[in-house]
Formats: structure tokens, sequence, C-alpha cells
């Protein structure tokens, strides 16, 4: 299907989608929407015309369980009341510990990547058939950012994304913006994994900015698209025309004038590479139809394997319970390590574990003042130091919600804020949203800190 040019919709940017021009379809985070009805925006952008693609975050395919059927059933919803094409979700873990780790449950809040590993693409692909039989549309999988490498993988990123595609016949969503962080990050080459992958399968494709700190780049989504980035776009399209290509942006967002020209760039990029491909196929008497020769095997970065031969496990079409252990015992270690402060486990490098956890404590704290944006109003300026603070020691275990409530309550207990009315702010915002929880212990602490502030 031609989708076009599109840009990611978000509440905060609703009214500048709906007036620029050219838009052919709208990308919108899948949890953010309800099962049963949808923001007013949305349905007037329907009503013109405008497809609107769910984009999946919290499903976790790349994870040691299978999948939840409560949130592929509200995935499926959400496809069906939007009337979809097709839904996309990550390549990704977000979430570890639990049953089979006989330990607390942890939740990343972020996409996290899973080893590129024989072993692991077994559990990702019966993942990722069991979300295709519980969809009423196709699934498409994005390939994500990440800046940190898991020793021990036996693929490059090109080769990973071309036996899943082999495996389960899943489109991608080739996101270039996440090959650029790659590169910056762990040194892969955009242009190798384009060659190793199967382009023919690609749904469509992200842009988005971030910036680059201290040799590290930030896949913000709050930036500017950059050069580097609109340069691997130009690189794709040299070797097919995307069906639709989207341009994403999460935060920070810039008046609508600056957006417009974002999406300016990108179709001048297109256009320009467009031109230069068909230029390069008539002079070489290529065939042009829009899907570059498949590449030979390419050898992986330690030179151990290739896509085609190496150590591979024989794909039955179900990942063993032993793989599936092993997965999260690993996947647990390194989610201990970011957000519980636990000893990094064997092999990572030490020093982008303590960038990550850093990024993924600022993360939390951003994302809980929006979704509980009292919170700062009442704590003023000290918010964040107050939230970094508490997250030290407190991994999130429930959803950003539930982590507010938390954060505010550790805080009661603790007798803070020590402002008397800035406390009972607080008691009576916490109490607001938690009075319908069983009493238990902290319930009660903060009950009768309430009871002892009323009565002074």
């Amino acid at each position: 299907m031609e989708l076009g040019i599109g840009i990611g919709w978000r509440p905060e940017i609703a009214d500048a989608v709906e007036a620029l021009p050219r838009i052919d379809w709208v990308e919108a985070v899948a949890e953010n929407l309800c099962t049963d009805h949808l923001p007013d925006s949305l349905v007037r952008l329907r009503a013109r015309g405008v497809t609107v693609v769910p984009h999946g975050v919290s499903l976790g395919l790349g994870g040691a369980d299978r999948p939840d059927p409560a949130r592929l059933a509200d995935l499926a919803a959400r496809a069906v009341l939007l009337d979809t094409p097709l839904v996309t979700e990550h390549i990704a873990f977000v979430r570890a510990g639990g049953p089979r780790t006989a330990s607390p449950r942890l939740e990343a809040g972020h996409l996290l990547p899973v080893p590129r590993t024989w072993e692991a693409l077994d559990v990702l692909c019966e993942n990722v058939r069991i979300a295709q039989d519980s969809l009423p549309v196709p699934l498409a999988l994005e390939n994500i950012a990440a800046l940190i490498s898991w020793p021990g993988e036996e693929l490059t990123e090109g080769q990973f994304l071309a036996e899943l595609v082999e495996r389960t016949g899943v489109r991608l969503l080739i996101d270039v913006a996440n090959l650029h962080t790659n590169h910056v990050n762990r040194g892969e080459d955009p242009a190798k994994a384009l060659d190793e992958l199967p382009v023919e399968a690609i749904a469509y494709v992200h842009v988005a900015g971030g910036v680059e700190k201290d040799g590290v780049w930030h896949d913000t989504h709050a930036h500017p698209v950059t050069r580097p980035v609109l340069d691997v776009l130009a690189e794709l399209r040299s070797r097919i025309a995307p069906p639709g290509v989207l341009l994403e942006r999460d935060d920070d967002f810039p008046p609508a004038e600056e957006l417009a020209g974002e999406l300016t760039a990108v179709r001048a990029t297109l256009e320009a590479a467009g031109k230069a491909r068909s230029g390069s196929t008539s002079r070489t008497g290529a065939s042009g139809h829009g899907v570059a020769p498949a590449a030979s095997p390419v050898e992986s970065p330690d030179d151990t394997t290739t896509a085609a031969t190496g150590p591979r496990a024989t794909d039955t079409g179900v990942a063993t319970d032993g793989a599936r252990d092993r997965a999260a015992v690993a996947q647990t270690a390194l989610l201990s390590a970011l957000v519980a402060g636990t000893p990094a486990p064997e092999g990572f490098d030490h020093r982008r574990l303590g960038v990550q956890s850093r990024a993924l404590a600022a993360k939390r704290a951003d994302v809980v003042a929006k979704v509980a944006p009292e919170l700062p109003g009442i704590l003023g300026d000290g918010y964040r130091a107050a939230f970094l603070s508490y997250a030290r020691t407190r991994p999130m275990s429930a959803g950003y919600r539930r982590d507010a409530l938390d954060f505010a309550e550790q805080l009661l207990i603790t007798g803070r804020p020590t402002d008397d009315a800035a406390r009972r702010r607080l008691t009576h915002w916490w109490q607001d949203r938690a009075a319908a929880r069983p009493p238990r212990r902290t319930t009660r602490l903060v009950r009768a800190a309430r009871a002892a502030i009323a009565g002074r």
C-alpha cells in the first residue's frame, strides 16, 4: 500500500497537523488512544481520507515472555477502530523480571535492544507469530536506536532483520534516524545494514531528529532532523522507493512552519535521490522495479557468522523454554543494572550503561511530569531532583501513572515536602487518585500524616 508523506500525530500538535498541506497519512501512538473512541482531531483527519496507523510501544516482542493477550487485544481493537491498513511495533524488550526469574517485575519505560543472536531470534520470531495471529491487519516492526551493545552478538542488524522477515513474513518499519544513531553509538554502517536487509519488505520509513552529546547520539525526537539522517534516507531511496515516509516529533514541538520545513526537506531528499537512482538505472540497464538486487552475505563484525551460514539454531517455529529462561535472566540482569543499580552484567560497556541509566531516569522524570503535571506544580523547582533521587532506589514496575503515585507516596512517607501547604496539596492529590486502593502500611502512614497536618 502506498502511504505517501506523513507526520506523527500528537495531541500537542493536533491543530498544526490538521493544517499542514500535503499530508497523506499520520501515525498515532497506540497506547495513547482509547479502544472505543478517537480524539476529535483524528476523526476529522479520517473524514478527509487521511490514513491513521497505530504505532505500539508496549508489547515488548523481543522480551522473554510471550506477548500479553490483553495488550494484543487492545492493539487489535485500535486497529479496527481506525480501519487501518497495518499496525506497527518495535524489535525491543520493555520489561523484565517476573515468574521466570522469581524476581520483581521491572518496567524500562523505554525500548531496549535484544541481542542479535540465533537464540534471541527464535524467541522474537515466535512472539511475532503470536502477535500476527492476534491482529486483524498486517504487522510491521521497527528497528530501534541503542546506546548499548550486547556482548557475543552473532548477526549484524541487517542479517537479523533479514532472518526475521524470512521466518515470519513480517513487514519492516525502517527508522533511518535509528540507523544513524547506531552508526554513531555502535559503529554500524547504515549502508551495510540497508544492503543486508530485504528492502522489499519495507512498509514505511521513519525520519526523526536527535542530538549528539560527548560522542553519544541521543535519539530524542525533540530536535530537528539533521543532514546525516537525511543522507541515510537518501541511501535507502537509492535502493527502493519506500511506500511511505513519516516525520516523528515527540517533544519540544516547534511552530507549524518549522514542521512544514522539515517535511519539505524530506520530500526534497526523496526526490533528489529518486532522480539519481533513475539516472543510474537507465545508464546501467537495470530493470528499475524499485527493489535493489539481493546483497551477498556479509561478514558480521567479528567474522564468526553470516546470514547464510554459521552457528545457528534450527527454526522449529517455537522457542524452547530454555531459550526463554536464558533470555529472561539476561534481560532482567541488564534492566536491573539500568534501573535498580545492581552490578553491570559481564561484557557490557560500563560507561555506556551509565549513560543509558541516566537517560532512563531523566525520561521517567519527564514523562511523570507530563502524566501528572500537578507534581511539578506542587514541588516547584525541587521536583526533578526529588524524582531522580526517588528513581535511584525505586524501579518502575507498573507504568508511568503508577510511578507518579508511588513517587508522591514516598515523599509523604518521608515527611516531604517540608512546606506544610505543599504537603497538604500533595496529600490531597495522592488521596484523590489512590483512595480506591486497599489500605496497606504506606497508605495508613500517609493518612496518619494527613491527620497530623490537619490537627496543626
